[in-house]
C-alpha cells in the first residue's frame, strides 16, 4: 500500500502573521527607494508630519499592514515560489492603484492628483513591484514556519 503525502496549508492566522513581517521586510528594501528619492516626507504628511523619519514609520505600518492582507490571501494560493511571486506582484499593483494612485493623493488633499500618472507614479509603481516580490521570498519560508 502506498502512502500519499498531503503538504498542509498554513492557516490564515499564520498568513496573516508570516505576511506581516514579510511586508515589513518588503517595507524596508521600498522606505529605502524613496528615501532615495526624498519621498519620506511626504508619507509622513498624512499623519500632517512632514519628517522622513516619521515618514518612514507611517509607510513601514502599511507596508506590515499590506503584507497582513498578502498572506492572509497567500494561504488560498497554490503552494510555491510562482504563485506567491505572482501574488506578490499583483499584490504590488493592487496597492500601487489604492494607494499611490488613490488613497496618497486623497489624504494629502490633493484631489486633483487621482489618477494621475507620470514619472513619479511610474517609479512607485516599480517600487510597489519590487515590495510584492520581496514581500512573496520572504513570506514562503516564514509561513513554513509558524
Amino acid at each position: 500500500m502506498s502512502t500519499i503525502i498531503i503538504a498542509s496549508r498554513p492557516n490564515v492566522i499564520s498568513g496573516v502573521k508570516a505576511g506581516a513581517i514579510a511586508g515589513l521586510a518588503g517595507g524596508v528594501v521600498f522606505g529605502m527607494m524613496m528615501g532615495m528619492m526624498g519621498m519620506l516626507p511626504m508619507v509622513g504628511m498624512l499623519i500632517r508630519q512632514e519628517n522622513a523619519i516619521v515618514g518612514l514609520i507611517v509607510h513601514l505600518i502599511i507596508s506590515a499592514f499590506i503584507g497582513a492582507v498578502y498572506g492572509a490571501v497567500a494561504t488560498q494560493l497554490p503552494q510555491g515560489w510562482l504563485a506567491a511571486l505572482i501574488g506578490g506582484m499583483v499584490n504590488g499593483v493592487i496597492w500601487w492603484v489604492l494607494g499611490a494612485l488613490i488613497l496618497m493623493p486623497l489624504g494629502l488633499g490633493m484631489t486633483q492628483m487621482v489618477f494621475v500618472i507620470e514619472q513619479t507614479q511610474w517609479l512607485s509603481l516599480m517600487g510597489h513591484l519590487i515590495y510584492g516580490i520581496i514581500t512573496a521570498l520572504v513570506f514562503v519560508p516564514l509561513s513554513k514556519k509558524f
